[in-house]
């Protein structure tokens, strides 16, 4: 029997710069995938339907107005609406998800939060 091939995630292409930074963490959460720099949560790549299609940032909403001004793609998250979200249907979606990452990779106060501690296992 062979192994089975590891599906790769169709937005993987996007985190990848970000992968050499120091504390850079991948996690599976909710059917994403959650980037971690430093212990902070800073996006959630989806790749199913909408609206969990495309980028999550995790920030928050004081820091809306400023990244909706630099990034006017980015639109509060219909479930999740403390965080922004960039829909990979969006006609800039591959240059605002880069920027995004640029700005995450300089370490821009406005992008990421610090999640709760884990819970001790049961």
């Amino acid at each position: 029997m062979g192994a089975r091939a590891r599906r790769v995630h169709a937005h993987a292409w996007i985190w990848e710069p970000l992968e050499e930074e120091p504390g850079f963490q991948l996690r599976s959460m909710f059917g994403t995938k959650a980037v971690y720099l430093e212990g902070k949560l800073l996006f959630c790549f989806a790749d199913k339907r909408e609206p969990w299609s495309g980028m999550l940032v995790a920030t928050s909403r004081e820091h809306h107005g400023a990244l909706v001004a630099e990034i006017p793609a980015l639109r509060p998250h219909p479930v999740l609406p403390k965080w922004l979200y960039l829909s990979a249907e969006a006609d800039c979606f591959e240059a605002a998800a880069r920027r995004l990452v640029r700005l995450a990779g300089r370490g821009d106060a406005r992008l990421g939060v610090v999640p709760p501690p884990r819970k001790a296992g049961r």
